[in-house]
């Protein structure tokens, strides 16, 4: 097995950033590593998911959303191929820090025969994607809350 795991804080409450993370259909604005996600995130229901670090080929599949945790965890897992061969379980994690600030925590749990064979790009291109991700959301993040101010629904 292999983990990646990368966060960053973020000045906005846990709600915020959650409702950027579940805003699927705004994934092609604003994240590089996420490209799109297709689907609900229901407990169950089948994602279409095409991701990427930037400067690689993206990827598309069709995890099954494993948790759903308002303001706090979306986990799923997706595979290629057969069972056992390449799982990766994605979690997604935030934590309140205070009224106006969060940690978010992604994480990708890599299992399988193919796993050490695919270690050292896992850990240079998935990290790097996670890393882009996670400031892209906090930039997004910043953008929906000045925009929320401006319009008064802060």
């Amino acid at each position: 097995m292999l983990e990646l795991r990368t966060e960053i804080e973020i000045d906005a409450p846990a709600e915020r950033v959650w409702a950027v993370l579940l805003d699927f259909e705004r994934f092609s604005d604003w994240n590089p590593f996420i490209r799109s996600i297709r689907g609900q995130a229901l407990v169950g229901s089948r994602l279409d998911v095409l991701l990427g670090a930037s400067g690689t080929r993206p990827m598309r599949f069709r995890p099954t959303v494993k948790a759903v945790v308002p303001n706090r965890e979306l986990r799923w897992l997706g595979r290629v191929g057969l069972p056992r061969l390449f799982d990766g379980e994605h979690i997604f994690q935030i934590e309140a820090l205070g009224p106006m600030r969060s940690r978010f925590v992604q994480r990708e749990r890599f299992r399988g025969l193919f796993v050490p064979l695919l270690a050292r790009s896992l850990n240079r291109d998935a990290r790097r994607g996670f890393e882009e991700m996670n400031r892209a959301l906090r930039e997004r993040v910043a953008v929906s809350t000045e925009s929320r101010m401006a319009t008064g629904k802060a």
